[in-house]
């Protein structure tokens, strides 16, 4: 039997914090649509702030850059959390939701991985990363098209690439209070690569695999 996850699989959405700020949102008629353009604004500020550590001065600086950015794509993955969250347990989702829900996402995988890539010194390797982003949520809704559900599989679905970003980010930091030159960076952004690679390979696979066992 084919599984259908219409939500993305995140062990949080059950946890007592989680119900307890959506729950405040909720009370306050946070608009789920609005919670999914903060997430945008949160991810354009990180991509900004990972693409200037690569252009400033000083390893104080450029660590700082690297905190911001590290924190404003966890604060990019709490608003996906919520929107979420909001609409669906709050039930103050929207016809206009899915388009809300999917397409800022795609947005802000693209200028999160750029910036990346330029705190790396290789934009083009953040721009391949985001291509490989993009393709892995294209074969989702491929498969969800075609009937054969909806595939949030690894290991580099979208919460598996940010976390890498942002623990690549903040080795960055440690390596820079220790005096180490290690590009830490550059090592996160290949893992994220070869991890996306690894994903749209599977996710490819698994949908010839459906489509063939339905044929």
């Amino acid at each position: 039997m084919t599984e259908d996850f219409s939500r993305r699989p995140i062990a949080s959405r059950n946890t007592k914090w989680a119900a307890h700020v959506t729950r405040q949102l909720v009370a306050r008629q946070v608009a789920p649509n609005h919670i999914s353009i903060a997430s945008v604004v949160a991810a354009v500020g990180a991509g900004a702030a990972f693409a200037l550590s690569g252009c400033v001065a000083g390893p104080i600086w450029v660590g700082l850059l690297l905190v911001v950015g590290a924190a404003l794509t966890q604060l990019r993955l709490l608003c996906n959390l919520f929107d979420g969250l909001v609409a669906v347990e709050g039930g103050l989702g929207s016809p206009d939701g899915a388009f809300w829900n999917e397409v800022p996402d795609r947005l802000s995988d693209l200028v999160i991985l750029a910036g990346f890539g330029a705190a790396a010194g290789s934009p083009m390797l953040g721009l391949l990363a985001g291509a490989l982003a993009l393709f892995t949520a294209y074969l989702r809704e491929f498969g969800r098209a075609a009937g054969l559900g909806s595939d949030f599989s690894g290991p580099g679905a979208k919460s598996h690439r940010m976390a890498v970003v942002i623990g690549g980010a903040l080795a960055q930091v440690l390596a820079l209070i220790l005096g180490l030159g290690w590009p830490v960076v550059t090592w996160a952004l290949w893992l994220v690569i070869a991890l996306t690679a690894i994903t749209v390979a599977r996710r490819s696979l698994r949908i010839l695999h459906k489509l063939g066992a339905a044929g």
